[in-house]
């Protein structure tokens, strides 16, 4: 009999991959039975998307490497052996026929350079490979002389504004779980967990804070949460209350997304959790997203001291098959441009929970995509909680324009008021090392800068002075090893039960969801919600008498202003923020920050602003452009408002050459046939460790900085991927420093990671 392949490696029948869809198929349906789905209809279409692949040319390509001239994708192939004549007869309606159709012929989304002729004649050649082709599963096989245009048309779309929201977000369930599925059946990996362990994980971290305290129970927020289980939540909790834990409870035993803006966070809270919470089996339950992911993978296998396998882990990872991940919004919501291959994870977060914290951090165009995809997600029937510590009015008050339903708690925001925790000193100047060292003594200091440029400034002032010993400074320019390390170092000194003392000079990377708590706060006022994200680092549970000040807050003179306004803060919002803060002295209470957050960021307060005028503008091009118009790789780039470059200092690159090229020589090592598994599963985890090392070395800049910076030779990883080396000063304890251009704009307000 004559072997039809879906894959070549493995080596793979089109009928052994099939079935590894229909396993899947059924694994979904036993795992999530009440997903808004036509099961019969997600059956057909893994049943019958890869037959168009019994195509000689196909054949060819993939035993031989024989690649023709016109080759039709198998997709649409595929079409012609749906028996809709059957269909109809069954009941099914033309929409959904052409649903089946669009998800199947689409399911590989890439360009299409051949003609309707050429489908034709390749439909004509596929009757000579029938008579081979067997399968118990299609004991009767139908081919179709054509597609019927009924149902597909040949580089046309089911397109929203034409054919309905229905009969569209139809197309996108059932392309996007046929895509889901597909990807899992050829990693070999299911395509869903069981999301049954939270509840419980959450139930047993209660009985063990009550070992500690009988008086234990979950707090007014997060039994809110709990309550509200089954609805679209808006809340505003201030630092310290449990905020990650409220989310966790409100997510429950459902599939889960918890999304933060910042990786040194995000990275905090998923060891936070497989640590203290969803510790038995976590690599099945809980996962992390963003691009770095890899590293911290390979450190918790080491932490752990337990067999992981880390590349399936990342997989799965990758895939969105776990119940729970924590990750950043790039990473999920990049869908809002409806770019060729979005469906999957539309349809993922239509029966998904997502958890969005510190929404305040988020540039106008990022909060636009935020905005569009919470639309979307809520139309199909996920869920969204936006639980944050700074709540800025306008973003409810747009949800709510939008015809949202969400619920805010009638108590308004959750504030513990029997603690005041922060006495607040406005300083009408700009910040310099003087007053960090007049404030030092013997406790532990943390000032931060809103550039990176004036952090190495006063760190440079406080280290020449000499007299204090421990001073330390953490931004995003550090290449990741050094970075690591100051990050772990950063976590210890502000933990709450640290003895030590030492200043800290840092930038907004600490702002958000950092379990770390200083006895002083010094910092640049950026704009009033970042200014309160970074009160929370400092005096985080603990009770300020007020007699001395705690945070001291420099908000720049007439002449000169506070770094970055103008470039990577909104001009007019830090003004509007300068003017509700500059009279403040003393006590500062959780209800003054509160009211005077919905007073700075009401729609009435910035709509004649460039912020606002920039959110709008975002928010309705999102509106306006065509569903599939853009590619998915332009799309990654626009949606992360960073124009940055992964690159190598020349200093690091010169101190560690030998290194660099035994991880690239390692990297682009090929697969020998003559390998058993067990020798290209080794080769694949050479691969990933030296990837690992590599990047290692790397930091991330603006790309005019890499431009402008630019040293003679780009480092060639393979024929894919180059790292731009770079001409810069460097060291592990200023980071990079450009001699002749460290100004960069910035658009757009704030970009997460700028910093």
């Amino acid at each position: 009999m004559k072997e039809f392949l879906a894959k070549s490696y493995p080596r793979e029948t089109i009928q052994e991959h099939t079935e590894k869809l229909l396993e899947n198929c059924n694994l979904l349906k036993s795992t999530y039975p009440n997903l808004n789905i036509d099961w019969d209809m997600l059956y057909m279409a893994c049943l019958y998307h890869d037959l168009g692949k019994i195509n000689e040319k196909f054949q060819n390509r993939i035993k031989f490497g024989t690649k023709e001239e016109n080759e039709v994708l198998h997709g649409i192939l595929s079409l012609a052996f749906i028996d809709y004549n059957k269909l109809e007869d069954s009941g099914c309606s033309n929409e959904d026929i052409s649903v089946l159709f669009n998800a199947i012929g689409y399911h590989h989304d890439r360009k299409i350079d051949f003609s309707l002729k050429d489908v034709k004649d390749e439909i004509k050649l596929l009757y000579n490979e029938l008579e081979d082709f067997k399968w118990d599963r299609l004991s009767e096989i139908t081919l179709n002389k054509t597609i019927d245009a009924d149902f597909f048309v040949l580089k046309d779309r089911i397109y929203r504004t034409r054919d309905g929201e229905e009969m569209f977000f139809k197309y996108v369930m059932l392309k996007g779980l046929l895509n889901r599925i597909d990807y899992a059946a050829s990693a070999h990996l299911p395509v869903e967990g069981k999301s049954d362990f939270l509840e419980s994980c959450m139930e047993k971290l209660l009985d063990k804070w009550k070992l500690e305290n009988p008086e234990a129970d979950w707090n007014s927020l997060q039994r809110f949460m709990v309550k509200n289980r089954d609805n679209n939540t808006i809340v505003a909790a201030q630092t310290g209350m449990g905020k990650t834990e409220a989310g966790l409870l409100w997510i429950g035993d459902n599939k889960g997304f918890f999304t933060l803006p910042l990786k040194t966070a995000i990275n905090s809270i998923y060891n936070r959790i497989i640590n203290n919470i969803v510790t038995d089996d976590f690599k099945d339950k809980v996962g992390l997203l963003h691009s770095g992911i890899m590293s911290i993978y390979l450190n918790t296998q080491k932490e752990k001291d337990e067999e992981i396998d880390v590349y399936e882990y990342y997989n799965r990872t990758k895939q969105l098959s776990l119940p729970l991940t924590i990750c950043t919004i790039d990473q999920i919501f990049d869908f809002a441009y409806r770019y060729k291959g979005f469906e999957p994870k539309l349809a993922t977060l239509a029966y998904s929970k997502v958890v969005i914290d510190e929404i305040q951090m988020y540039s106008p165009l990022l909060l636009s995509y935020l905005i569009a995809g919470i639309k979307f997600i809520t139309q199909m029937g996920g869920k969204f909680s936006i639980l944050t510590a700074t709540l800025p009015k306008f973003v409810v008050e747009i949800l709510e324009s939008e015809g949202i339903d969400f619920v805010c708690p009638k108590e308004g925001p959750f504030i513990d008021t029997s603690k005041t925790r922060h006495s607040i000193n406005v300083i009408q100047d700009t910040i310099n090392a003087k007053y960090v060292k007049g404030l030092y003594n013997e406790n532990k200091v943390l000032v931060i800068c809103n550039t990176v440029k004036k952090a190495q400034e006063i760190y440079r002032n406080l280290k020449d002075d000499g007299e204090i010993e421990n001073v330390n400074l953490l931004h995003a320019r550090f290449i990741i090893n050094d970075r690591k390390k100051k990050e772990e170092d950063i976590l210890k000194l502000g933990d709450k039960d640290s003895k030590g003392c030492g200043i800290w000079i840092s930038t907004q990377i600490v702002e958000a969801s950092l379990d770390i708590d200083f006895d002083v706060l010094i910092t640049e006022l950026s704009d009033l919600a970042g200014l309160l994200q970074r009160m929370g680092r400092c005096y985080r549970n603990r009770r300020s008498e007020g007699e001395d000040f705690n945070c001291h807050v420099f908000i720049g003179t007439d002449n000169e202003k506070c770094s970055g306004v103008g470039r990577i803060i909104d001009k007019d919002i830090f003004n509007f923020s300068k003017e509700a803060i500059k009279d403040k002295r003393g006590i500062f209470t959780e209800c003054e920050k509160m009211d005077m957050v919905d007073k700075v960021y009401s729609i009435d307060k910035l709509k004649n602003t460039k912020y606002y005028e920039s959110f709008i503008n975002n928010k309705e091009y999102l509106e306006k452009i065509e569903d599939f118009e853009k590619d998915k790789q332009e799309i990654q780039k626009i949606f992360r408002n960073i124009d940055s470059e992964t690159v190598i200092p020349i200093g690091v690159y010169n101190e560690n050459i030998h290194k660099i090229e035994e991880c690239i020589k390692i990297i682009d090592k090929k697969f020998e046939k003559n390998m058993d598994e067990n020798e290209k599963r080794k080769l694949k985890y050479s691969k990933i460790h030296s990837k690992d090392e590599l990047m290692g070395f790397t930091v991330n800049v603006s790309g005019d900085e890499a431009r402008n910076n630019k040293h003679m030779e780009d480092l060639k990883i393979n024929r894919y991927e180059i790292i731009p080396i770079i001409t810069c000063e460097y060291d592990n304890e200023i980071g990079v420093v450009f001699l002749n251009n460290d100004k960069t704009e910035y658009k757009n307000g704030k970009s997460f990671n700028s910093f």
